[in-house]
């Protein structure tokens, strides 16, 4: 069974990721650009993981683990440079 979901699953996020990849490119706006940018690394996320229970290895579930970490350090710090127009205080 796992071997019909899988790529079923490598397909749609793939699909999913290339969207968010023509939102970033395309986006009407900054804090639009920023959501796609979140939203891929979101992707990026479930694709690792996706290839790491294809593979049977735990090295790509780390690796998951440290992109979602700067996926949200990037994320506040964008977000937080809109806001202030500077992220040090």
């Amino acid at each position: 069974m796992l071997n019909l979901v899988l790529p079923l699953a490598f397909a749609l996020v793939s699909v999913a990721f290339i969207l968010s990849l023509v939102r970033l490119i395309k986006g009407p706006d900054v804090p639009d650009r920023i959501l796609a940018l979140d939203t891929l690394y979101i992707n990026s996320i479930a694709l690792l993981i996706l290839l790491g229970l294809y593979l049977g290895s735990a090295l790509y579930f780390e690796a998951a683990l440290l992109i979602a970490v700067m996926g949200f350090v990037g994320t506040v710090a964008l977000s937080k440079y809109l806001l202030r127009g500077d992220i040090m205080e």
